[in-house]
């Protein structure tokens, strides 16, 4: 059993981790960007990440709390270890773009799950901080979003545009070994919700993404890809396996709705990338069919980020909580 204030403070712990891996990454993203103006992003927002690092680690201390040594310690790896995947990448710009969106996601949702606790415990003080922070993380996902031709582009520079069909066999290879990874989390999904309307979500996406994985395969066949290639792409993305933040946050409903629609703005940064390349190929039936399950995507984070209130309390009850001090 735990009280509604000690759950607070802990939702204040991972926030505070988070922003250290969130540092982690953007001390290096300036470097690997593969273009000024994507560049000039990432130092902007790793201005206002620390900012977001001293307000959280300011709202613990009025607690009379401080950070997690441990949590911050295993998502501090985390961001040197993506840092380091990234940089092994032909196409570093793009993985980079995608994954930051990704996080962004992460970041945003964590603010927004920790207003949701907040306002149960009537703390206004984090309310007020939580709703700033989310503000700062959306303009970041608006700006990333706003930039994708850019990424492309220096991605395309970094690995060479002479045969554009077989680069656009590869950001195939990596969609579809994506999927695989949605495929298994959504598996999990169900089990773990919380609430019927959260495993409806989840359900009912997974069967998506079946259909989405068999459609890319469908379509990388019929460009010529290899089969090997699929498992190629595995291996390249199992950096993205995200497992620093399972290991360094309980499995809860809420936890779960997070890395969720966080991990739907990675496929949505990688199907952005993956129908601009195709564009550029001229691969108008590509297009087409990733712009359909870019659709999917977009809707599912929006589906689970809406019900963000059933997942708090679902995570409070879940760890017992009660309302008293």
């Amino acid at each position: 059993m735990t009280t509604l204030t000690e759950q607070l403070t802990k939702y204040l712990e991972d926030a505070h981790s988070i922003e250290v891996q969130a540092l982690a990454q953007l001390r290096k993203a300036p470097d690997i960007a593969g273009d000024p103006e994507l560049s000039a992003i990432y130092r902007e927002h790793l201005v206002e990440t620390e900012g977001h690092e001293r307000a959280t680690r300011s709202a613990l201390e009025t607690r009379d709390a401080k950070p997690a040594r441990t949590k911050d310690a295993v998502m501090a790896v985390g961001g040197k270890g993506f840092v380091l995947f990234a940089r092994l990448q032909p196409d570093t710009p793009g993985k980079l773009h995608a994954h930051s969106l990704s996080y962004e996601a992460l970041e945003l949702s964590s603010y927004q799950l920790l207003r949701g606790v907040a306002e149960r415990a009537g703390d206004d003080t984090v309310v007020e901080t939580a709703e700033r922070i989310a503000a700062d993380e959306g303009a970041m996902m608006k700006r990333l979003e706003a930039t994708f031709d850019v990424a492309v582009d220096a991605s395309l520079r970094a690995v060479g545009r002479e045969d554009l069909d077989e680069q656009l066999r590869k950001y195939l290879g990596d969609a579809h070994a994506i999927e695989g990874q949605a495929i298994a989390l959504l598996e999990r999904g169900p089990k773990l919700a919380g609430s019927e309307r959260l495993e409806r979500i989840y359900e009912e996406h997974l069967a998506e993404t079946r259909d989405h994985s068999e459609l890319i395969e469908g379509r990388l066949n019929a460009l010529g890809g290899d089969p090997s290639r699929l498992k190629d792409a595995a291996l390249r993305l199992g950096g993205l396996n995200w497992a620093a933040f399972f290991r360094g946050h309980p499995d809860t409903p809420g936890k779960l709705a997070a890395f969720t629609r966080a991990f739907e703005h990675l496929e949505i940064g990688g199907y952005e990338q993956l129908q601009r390349v195709a564009q550029r190929a001229e691969d108008d039936e590509t297009a087409a069919l990733v712009g359909r399950i870019l659709e999917d995507e977009r809707r599912a984070a929006e589906r689970v980020a809406e019900a963000f209130d059933d997942a708090v309390d679902a995570s409070l009850e879940s760890v017992g909580v009660t309302t008293g001090a």
